[in-house]
């Protein structure tokens, strides 16, 4: 086999190259959109429909449907978007990604290739190289991106063993060719194989046009290959999300579910697509599903190598025909994997949309929280919908009701806190405990926003008086709640910072801080309880400033024992930073807790 390391090493390079090519692209791609892709993604997905179109056009823009799935599964955590909105986005991006394999096979196997151009147009970018503006960089990013790419096919190409010097090669495949069913089925476990190894299904759709274009295998096989990386990409995305939280594997399942029932229907009418295939691409370029495999085998080697290798000028008016022959065959058979590829996306979104439910029932049936795991810690708002209520008093309540909920997500930001500050900090689960508080903070962020433009939303109608001062009370309160959550965060950091030093409380510090957390829940207890009602008595008001004052007192009392305590050698001045910085934002929690209690509005008896 006239094969040598040195090409298998050119393969792995043109590989390494049309890899890099296409994460530069799509990265640039993404810088030059800016924000404006997450505001289409947030905005354009009021229903199933435009939520595959906002997919489509969102993944054929940064030609990467990984880049997008990430998207789709942060909005979800943010609550930007439900599961169900999110799985007809993915739905929307496998069509989108069709748009790569069309560049491949246009400008890399058509009359018009670009690798021979590539090196002329990184030459254009020279003179903005050096440009300072964020803009002109990432055009420059996008065009070396775009070269490298095809350079990388371009090495592909040359380094693939052709069957005329390898002929054991197509012996290999045929042994697996023309079983029917079986062959399908291999073929498709191949190219879910080769995406899972090579981690793009791009560069494997790519691997398989050079295949068929050069040959090895005919055009059922290479349909069946890429049918097997369209399932491998979600594998791979499958993967990616075991270290990820619920809400990024439930969008990675439904974009698995997806593929694997879409392989599943196609693979009964496989023979009937690839045929409308044939007929549509056979009638512009006399394209055969065989046609590459049979005309390879009526030449000679010398004339293979001819044909492949020199210009038409160079050649026979004979073997120049051949050349154009062998060209048109290579280009059809690009042409018709990708339309094979486009069609079955197509179809297989158009009969899958109606069953979102469906899927997302599938999901948040498997893939369940683990012990331990929240399921609000995937946040999605609860009462508020996407658009304003039809009266003002509805939308008023529905608010009242999202901050009931918000504080409840603060109070367990505290029992995180409370249970990470009795913990060894050299225990695992302390880590996972501060993860988890740092997670809340975040999404405790993301309710300030939602709820609060929701209420601007409502405040732009036409409300009376009392309605109006309600809605500022209630922003009051929702900003209140945020900072209770940024001071259980405040905490978790100096426990973390006590851990990077490597010390531990004193018992006396300990039982000093539990004192102090119990005086905080006691108030917690207060407020969720008034919240319930969105009402307070002045008696009531006056009880929940007691509770406020003796945590003052408290933080006074133990300042005082602090200075005493140290004194007497109790623990050192190091732990008793870390321990006033903790009693000190207790203090402002309490603080917080009371403006909290402070917004309700009062009811006079």
């Amino acid at each position: 086999m006239e094969y040598s390391l040195y090409d298998f090493f050119k393969l792995l390079g043109g590989m390494a190259l049309f890899l890099y090519g296409m994460k530069t692209m799509s990265e640039s791609l993404q810088k030059l959109a800016g924000n404006k892709l997450r505001t289409i993604l947030s905005a354009m997905t009021k229903n199933r429909l435009t939520g595959v179109l906002t997919g489509l056009v969102v993944t054929a823009l940064i030609q990467s449907s990984t880049a997008t799935t990430v998207m789709v599964v942060s909005f979800v955590n943010a609550g930007l978007l439900t599961l169900v909105q999110s799985i007809s986005v993915i739905m929307g991006a496998n069509i989108g990604t069709t748009l790569t394999a069309w560049i491949i096979a246009f400008f890399g196997f058509g009359k018009l290739s670009i690798s021979a151009l590539a090196i002329p147009l990184m030459g254009l970018t020279l003179p903005f190289i050096f440009s300072s503006k964020n803009s002109q960089k990432s055009m420059v990013e996008f065009v070396l991106g775009f070269a490298f790419l095809f350079m990388g096919l371009g090495f592909l190409q040359e380094s693939m063993p052709d069957l005329q010097n390898n002929p054991e090669v197509l012996s290999f495949l045929q042994n697996f060719s023309g079983r029917g069913i079986i062959s399908v089925l291999f073929f498709l476990l191949v190219g879910t194989i080769l995406t899972v190894i090579v981690q793009s299904s791009a560069a494997t759709i790519a691997l398989t046009l050079i295949m068929a274009a050069k040959g090895w295998i005919d055009f059922p096989s290479a349909a069946a290959m890429v049918m097997g990386e369209n399932l491998g990409t979600t594998l791979t995305a499958n993967i990616a999300a075991i270290p990820a939280n619920i809400s990024a594997k439930r969008a990675a399942f439904a974009h698995f579910i997806f593929n694997t029932l879409g392989l599943i229907w196609l693979t009964f009418v496989f023979n009937y697509f690839v045929e409308i295939v044939d007929h549509i691409i056979g009638g512009v370029t006399s394209f055969h599903p065989n046609g590459m495999t049979s005309f390879l085998n009526s030449l000679s080697p010398e004339e293979y190598r001819q044909i492949s290798t020199l210009s038409k000028a160079e050649l026979s008016p004979q073997l120049a025909a051949l050349q154009d022959q062998y060209l048109s065959y290579q280009s059809s058979t690009s042409y018709g994997l990708t339309l094979f590829h486009t069609l079955y996306n197509t179809c297989n979104v158009l009969i899958m949309v109606w069953f979102v439910n469906f899927y997302e029932k599938i999901c948040l049936a498997v893939i369940k929280p683990k012990k331990g795991e929240e399921e609000d810690e995937e946040f999605a708002l609860k009462y508020i919908s996407t658009g304003v209520a039809p009266t003002a008093e509805l939308s008023i309540l529905q608010a009242e009701k999202e901050v009931e909920v918000y504080a409840q997500r603060a109070r367990k930001m505290f029992g995180f806190v409370k249970k990470s500050t009795n913990m060894d900090h050299h225990d695992k689960k302390f880590l996972k405990l501060y993860n988890r508080t740092e997670k809340y903070e975040e999404i405790c962020d993301r309710m300030e926003v939602e709820i609060g433009s929701y209420l601007a939303k409502v405040a732009e109608g036409r409300l009376s008086n009392q309605s109006k001062e309600r809605v500022r009370d209630i922003l009051r309160g929702v900003t209140e709640i945020e900072s209770i959550a940024d001071s259980s965060c405040n905490i978790a950091r100096h426990l973390k910072r006590k851990m990077e030093a490597d010390v531990n409380f004193e018992e006396v510090i300990i039982r000093n801080i539990n004192e102090m957390y119990d005086l905080l829940d006691k108030a917690f207890d207060n407020m969720q309880t008034l919240l319930k009602s969105q009402r307070i008595t002045e008696t009531e008001l006056v009880n929940s400033k007691y509770i406020e004052n003796s945590i003052n007192e408290k933080r006074n009392l133990l300042k005082r024992e602090n200075v005493e305590n140290l004194n007497q050698g109790l623990y050192s001045y190091q732990n008793s930073v870390f321990y006033m910085d903790i009693i000190s934002e207790c203090e402002r929690m309490g603080d917080y807790i009371i403006n909290v209690i402070e917004s309700l509005e009062v009811k006079h008896i």
